[in-house]
């Protein structure tokens, strides 16, 4: 009878068991941890102040004097604890802009802040006041120089290479190292004068330069309009590609290619490598400081319905607030990033689907590892999967009461790489689910913005994904 019991007993606990069920395999390319990190910041700030600030520019010839640099208030706290406050996670200072002028007292020019009224190393304050308020601080340092009279030769490139050893090793950690394309054109070129042409695509011998760079900063992502960290999202207007695949396959970028800057915003859905998006957009018409601009600093809604348009996309956001000829972050700029900031507190102040009821038509294996629940229980790292031959679903969440419902935010789980092509939203409403919302890809966040309706539940569905689909959060708002 013993033998029995225990025989009944051991095939009631081996029944019960739960099998064991593989994780999804990743969907390729995926991104790197410096990438992942990256697209947690979300917002980020750009700082343009040179001697473009003082004589009203926006591109300097490269023929200014030192002398006209004298910002007679700067004060690097005020910005970065008003940045702090507006929500930005990092700091991009123009280090050096085409111009030429260099705001630390390089070595290997004349033509910086140690030769201005000034004096003070501004990248060394920035990055000072950046570690004091706990932002990252990243550098930008134009390739292009009106100033230097050896540009467009072989001994500028080993200049640029210098200047970036002297940033790198005296004021790092930096997050991010950003470089445009505008690339030779007229010039001071120490008095010549004159328009010079470089070949963009080899005179860097970019391979070389940012590989030393790794050296040095093994985890610095790279800005340029093809990468290879992050990609220019095609304009400066502050919106990316409703769809938005992070993923683009650098060759396809080249100067003069029609459509370059569609492709940018919206990437390729079997791009080769993980090259997401940043989307770079200035608080004021200009990227420097000019007076006659005091009056048009864009409205905290005008950046609410900016932050929809990128981070609300699936980007980062690197919004430009340049200091005044004082050496501070005007009045007006910091109150459009207070209004800014106190739309974004009140709009997800609280997330409706936090710990709700969430049930899918399918999870992985049956298993509690994949299960719905893990799109409303505040854990990033865990999500939502079906098994792989699956590839459509959907998810219900149920309210404890009727709300009214006007945002949906949605995050996959982009560690294994990005999966949903389309998907749709309904919300319960007189006896019947009504779509809200229809929209194409997610990546690390999409938010969606919805006709406000009243109702107990929602429902996600996924109807088209290169893969299982690995959703790791739902909110409601």
């Amino acid at each position: 009878m013993k033998k029995l019991i225990y025989a009944l007993a051991a095939f009631t606990v081996l029944s019960c068991a739960k099998k064991e069920v593989t994780p999804p395999q990743a969907v390729m390319p995926v991104p790197s941890e410096a990438q992942l990190a990256w697209h947690e910041m979300e917002q980020n700030a750009f700082v343009h102040f040179t001697t473009n600030t003082f004589t009203d520019k926006e591109w300097g010839y490269g023929d200014e004097q030192p002398s006209v640099f004298n910002p007679t208030e700067l004060n690097t706290d005020q910005w970065i604890s008003a940045l702090k406050d507006a929500g930005f996670k990092g700091v991009i200072l123009t280090c050096k802009h085409h111009d030429g002028f260099c705001l630390w007292p390089s070595q290997y020019t004349e033509h910086s802040v140690k030769n201005s009224p000034y004096k003070g190393d501004i990248v060394k304050q920035v990055s000072e006041s950046c570690k004091k308020h706990g932002l990252k601080f990243g550098i930008y340092l134009s390739p292009w120089d009106r100033n230097r009279a050896d540009y467009g030769s072989p001994a500028y490139i080993e200049y640029y290479r210098n200047q970036l050893k002297e940033l790198f090793h005296s004021y790092g950690p930096v997050f991010e190292m950003w470089f445009d394309g505008a690339n030779g054109g007229d010039g001071y070129y120490g008095g010549a004068n004159e328009k010079r042409k470089i070949n963009g695509a080899t005179y860097y011998d970019w391979p070389a330069t940012l590989n030393m760079v790794r050296e040095m900063e093994p985890n610095v992502i790279f800005f340029s309009d093809a990468g290879p960290g992050v990609r220019w999202v095609g304009n400066e207007r502050g919106i990316a590609g409703e769809t938005n695949w992070n993923s683009i396959t650098p060759d396809t970028l080249y100067a003069g290619k029609a459509g370059i800057e569609n492709l940018l915003g919206t990437g390729s859905e079997n791009g080769t490598h993980w090259i997401p998006a940043e989307v770079d957009v200035s608080i004021r018409p200009g990227w420097f400081y000019h007076a006659k601009e005091d009056s048009l600093v864009k409205t905290p809604q005008q950046l609410f319905d900016i932050y929809m348009t990128s981070v609300g996309r699936g980007s980062t956001l690197l919004l430009n607030v340049p200091p005044d000829k004082r050496g501070l972050i005007h009045e007006n700029d910091v109150q459009a990033l207070k209004g800014w900031r106190d739309l974004l507190n009140e709009t997800f102040k609280t997330n409706l689907a936090a710990k709700a009821k969430a049930t899918a038509t399918s999870y992985r294996g049956e298993a509690d590892a994949y299960a719905a629940t893990n799109v409303t229980d505040g854990n990033k790292d865990t999500y939502w999967a079906t098994d792989d031959n699956v590839t459509t679903g959907s998810v219900e969440i149920t309210f404890d009461k009727v709300h009214l419902v006007n945002y949906m935010v949605l995050q996959e789980y982009i560690k294994l790489g990005q999966r949903v092509k389309t998907f749709t939203v309904e919300a319960w409403k007189d006896n019947a689910w009504q779509k809200v919302a229809d929209a194409t890809t997610i990546g690390h966040k999409r938010i969606l913005k919805i006709d406000p309706i009243e109702t107990d539940k929602v429902r996600v569905n996924i109807t088209a994904s290169k893969a299982c689909p690995l959703i790791s959060a739902i909110e409601v708002y």
